[in-house]
């Protein structure tokens, strides 16, 4: 993955920059400090209800139209990655392919050209391409007990027995990481998605018994020497295991699902405002090198033809603002063809895609309906408040609990406007229920 051993190679550069050099260069590895990515995830479709949605909707025709749209109307505000989550291996009835070593293959009938032909066309648009595995080995490989790739060993050769499962779906048998050819498994599935071109992976359903499946695949991209995003997910992913997960994820998802598994993206209630209570809990496990994942985002399309967010624009920025308070990744949940003008305008607003991107980590001030966050970003302090209740209310950020000086500029990042001095104080007047504001303070 984009792994630690970067960390160490850049402490070291003075010194290698005057020897010779001692053979091969090595792997990608971990970058201590890699920016959030941005980009678009297809589950939110995948779990819609709404006519015309659903697994059904996961074809190279419509990941091409999105990619088209990602390109003119989101790539020049920074968002690259095209990210298929699950269902591109499976049929339309949900029975899944792989090949003879019991590496998974593209469904021929979603994709004809292959993923690796998707990627080719998302990569000529200046784009990167995303796909998703899930923890544990396939029951039905498991029945067919093909070859590990490369090796004597065969599929059932690398299990834990007793059959266990392996993830939080009950469908997989879980792998056993010291027998000498997991590994070589693990290996030959990251060496195909490299060699078609992938620069993210999802793995999902981990439990705390994952460590050693997530690490597995750590180290076969590695080997790889391609720069992939390994991401860790489930719903949420089990905090137990989040410090174990630590050395071998670029980010890990904190929370359930963001979708309402219904006939739009989300509601407010189910389930975007459960982020406000659950990052705190993971505030001391993550870091700029592993990103609380807060899922996608909501903010697509309230208004035309298409799949609807579910949540209203006071709540669109809301979302906004705190994934960007959070520094997590900014992926967009729904059908990018439909997307609206209001939508385009909060996703690419610079200064709050910057405070994102920065990958400094927020803390919470103050907790309750009337929440204030803050977070310091090279010298300047950057506070954000959240009305978490049902009617509207005024929310004052106090200078002092920030640690600033008494007498401070206030700018409001998403008006893009200086609002003046403030003394010792500043309130957000009239918040609405589920809004926000963000500033920036000196």
């Amino acid at each position: 993955m984009i792994s630690r051993r970067a960390l160490g190679l850049a402490l070291l550069a003075p010194l290698l920059a005057v020897l010779p050099p001692a053979g091969p260069a090595p792997a990608e590895a971990k970058s201590p400090h890699p920016q959030p990515f941005m980009g678009w995830s297809s589950w939110s479709i995948g779990s819609a209800k709404a006519p015309g949605y659903g697994t059904d909707w996961l074809t190279e025709a419509n990941i091409k139209k999105t990619a088209d749209t990602m390109a003119a109307k989101l790539r020049p505000a920074g968002y690259r990655y095209i990210n298929i989550d699950a269902g591109w291996s499976a049929t339309m009835d949900w029975q899944f392919h792989s090949d003879e070593y019991g590496i998974p293959s593209a469904d021929p009938g979603r994709f004809p050209s292959g993923i690796k032909g998707v990627a080719e066309y998302v990569h000529r648009k200046g784009l990167k391409l995303g796909i998703y595995g899930a923890i544990g080995l396939e029951k039905k490989i498991y029945d067919r007990n093909v070859p590990v790739k490369g090796t004597s060993c065969t599929v059932q050769d690398i299990t834990v027995q007793p059959l266990t499962h392996a993830n939080k779906w009950d469908d997989n048998w879980m792998i056993d990481y010291t027998k000498p050819c997991a590994q070589a498994y693990i290996d030959s599935i990251v060496a195909k998605y490299a060699s078609w071109d992938i620069d993210f992976l999802k793995i999902d359903g981990i439990l705390a018994s994952s460590v050693p499946e997530i690490r597995a695949y750590s180290k076969a991209i590695d080997k790889t020497g391609r720069k992939i995003w390994l991401s860790g997910s489930a719903w949420p992913v089990d905090i137990a295991a989040a410090d174990a997960l630590r050395p071998w994820l670029n980010g890990v998802r904190i929370d359930t699902d963001v979708e309402c598994y219904c006939e739009t993206t989300a509601t407010w209630e189910s389930s975007v405002d459960n982020r406000w209570e659950d990052l705190p809990n993971w505030l001391r496990h993550v870091r700029p090198d592993y990103l609380a994942d807060l899922d996608s985002m909501p903010i697509n399309n309230n208004s035309g033809t298409g799949l609807q967010d579910g949540i209203n624009d006071v709540e669109r920025q809301s979302v906004m603002t705190f994934w960007s308070m959070a520094s997590a990744p900014l992926y967009v949940g729904g059908d990018l063809q439909h997307i609206d003008q209001q939508a385009v305008d909060i996703l690419t607003n610079p200064e709050v895609i910057a405070l994102d991107q920065s990958a400094v980590l927020p803390a919470r001030v103050t907790s309750g309906d009337l929440q204030v966050w803050k977070k310091v970003v090279n010298g300047k302090t950057y506070a954000a408040v959240y009305n978490l209740g049902s009617t509207p209310a005024d929310i004052t950020v106090d200078f002092k609990a920030l640690g600033t000086g008494r007498f401070q500029r206030v700018r409001d990042l998403v008006a893009r406007k200086d609002l003046g001095r403030s003394w010792s104080s500043w309130t957000a007047e009239d918040v609405p229920a589920h809004g926000s504001r963000l500033i920036r303070i000196g």
